[in-house]
């Protein structure tokens, strides 16, 4: 039997279809295609295209057992670096890390950094609000599990979508990211105070709901300060979680006194970062 299509509605259907192409053909430049090596899977994300000032992000994927790095890797690892210089109508990029964790490096120390999937988000500034954005990266990065294994991968991905499919995703690791506080500042979760505890020593007391969950890391003025992970002392103060650590690790000819430090703090559910300069 032959049915006879209305033109009208033969129209209506090829528009549908259409638009249904067009949507898939959105999400799928939401995200550029995995790129995958033996152990992890790195792409680009890209969220809505509104104004000068874009969120996009970086996503890892690795497999079970194994761990990738933070800014600063800790007792050993590698950090990741990034190189979005080839990007097209791109002023800046300003990667933004969701807070870490700490691993035994299997080695008597500490690494920091992640596992399973992490997505680290992208603040990207424009040079043209009203022109194409396309952003490439090439991304140096290692995975460990008892080993490491260095990657390289690149990835291209235009900002096209005004409600993209990712931005869900990538609210949701802005929201990781260590929020700025002050020392003192009256969070339940806060550092009370930093002070030198001889010429090489500084003490750093943290105010916890749940002292057992929580880790504090330090970084110094530029990368190539390698400051010890703060260990935590017995017998603190009571209500108070204290930390420790030595001047160690200083670039030749560097001195601490005054130097400008970045303690991250992380709980279980909230996690803070802090400037100060170390007296």
């Amino acid at each position: 039997m032959l049915t006879t299509v209305p033109r009208r509605a033969a129209f209506g259907v090829a528009a549908t279809l259409l638009a249904c192409a067009l949507s898939i053909e959105a999400r799928a430049d939401d995200a550029s295609p995995w790129q995958r090596d033996s152990h992890s899977a790195v792409r680009l994300l890209a969220g809505s295209r509104s104004g000068p000032v874009l969120l996009g992000g970086l996503a890892f994927q690795l497999e079970r057992g194994w761990k990738t790095y933070w800014r600063t890797p800790g007792d050993s690892g590698v950090p990741p670096r990034f190189d979005f210089s080839k990007s097209e109508n791109i002023e800046a990029v300003t990667v933004l890390w969701p807070a870490p964790l700490k691993f035994d490096d299997g080695a008597g120390g500490h690494s920091i950094g992640y596992h399973d999937q992490i997505v680290l988000p992208l603040r990207i500034v424009a040079k043209s609000a009203d022109k194409p954005v396309i952003l490439r990266a090439e991304i140096s990065y290692a995975v460990c599990e008892k080993l490491c294994v260095p990657v390289e991968a690149s990835a291209e991905l235009g900002f096209n979508s005004v409600a993209s499919t990712e931005d869900g995703a990538l609210f949701a690791a802005l929201d990781t990211v260590p929020k700025p506080a002050n020392i003192g500042d009256p969070n339940p979760l806060t550092i009370r105070d930093v002070k030198r505890d001889g010429p090489t020593k500084v003490t750093v007391d943290v105010i916890a709901p749940d002292a057992r969950e929580v880790n504090l890391f330090v970084e110094g003025p530029t990368p190539d300060w390698a400051l010890p992970i703060p260990a935590p002392v017995p017998h603190g103060p009571p209500g108070v979680k204290r930390f420790a650590f030595e001047l160690d690790g200083l670039p030749p000819g560097a001195k601490p006194d005054g130097a400008a430090l970045k303690f991250t703090l992380v709980g279980p559910e909230r996690s803070y970062e802090f400037n100060t300069n170390l007296d």
